[in-house]
């Protein structure tokens, strides 16, 4: 039986791909999901060109679009630049068993990253994209993978697209 490929953020995976440098290695998850399935790391900010590090961005609403913008002066938008990757990555994604992305993540938070300026949460920008790309796609974050119950239905949806 084919063993399940999962996106995964790479900083979960102990890449050093955070704006400040550093990683968020989950070795629970390493752990976890090397016994499972297969990682396929990504980051939209780094595989979008953007250095590490790097400026933080967060999202802002626009008008009645979200947009990734430099924190410091929200001046500098990356929202086209991380689409252009998203695009760009379809392929590979379309592969995909599921997807274990980074919470509150500007680009990866599955529903509670902040934006800015306002008292709500969204979807970070490639989580968004890969829902509506990939409505049945099982997704969760970190935050998810450490609560039993949620963490065993996601996997029952990784399992059943097999």
């Amino acid at each position: 039986m084919k063993r399940p490929l999962i996106g995964v953020s790479a900083c979960l995976l102990g890449q050093a791909t955070r704006y400040d440098g550093a990683d968020a290695t989950d070795r629970w998850l390493v752990r976890w999901l090397h016994k499972r399935g297969e990682a396929l790391p990504l980051c939209p900010e780094v595989g979008a060109g953007m250095p590490v590090p790097r400026a933080p961005i967060h999202l802002v609403e626009r008008g009645d679009a979200i947009r990734a913008v430099d924190r410091a002066t929200e001046r500098v938008d990356e929202t086209d630049r991380l689409r252009g990757w998203f695009d760009r990555t379809l392929p590979h994604l379309a592969t995909l068993d599921g997807a274990i992305l980074k919470s509150r993540s500007p680009s990866c938070g599955v529903d509670d990253t902040p934006l800015a300026g306002a008292d709500r949460t969204t979807r970070g920008l490639f989580a968004a994209w890969l829902h509506d790309r990939f409505p049945r796609l099982p997704l969760i974050d970190e935050k998810g993978l450490a609560d039993g119950e949620r963490r065993d239905a996601w996997w029952r949806q990784v399992t059943v697209r097999q």
